[in-house]
């Protein structure tokens, strides 16, 4: 299994977890793992289309998975999967 940091933002969706632990070969399938067991934190993270919201960050292991292969991008046991939302603002 795959340990997922959650973020501030989705904590309340998830009981207040830090992290969770989610079975799956791929991020996507982790990703679907958590929203299966926390339901009211797939609209946080996915669009209609099933594909993360623009404004969803991922990194497996502190690498972003939009430079690997996505959701389709392997886990193994032992992996970290870290949600973070995007930021905007500044001067």
């Amino acid at each position: 299994m795959a340990t997922i940091r959650i973020p501030p933002v989705l904590r309340a969706q998830t009981g207040g977890l830090t992290e969770v632990e989610a079975a799956g070969s791929s991020v996507g399938e982790v990703l679907r793992a958590l929203t299966a067991e926390h339901p009211a934190t797939e609209e946080q993270l996915f669009g209609p289309d099933g594909e993360l919201n623009r404004y969803v960050n991922v990194y497996l292991n502190d690498e972003d998975v939009r430079v690997l292969q996505g959701l389709e991008t392997a886990v193994s046991a032992g992996d970290t999967v870290i949600i973070m939302p995007a930021m905007a603002g500044g001067r």
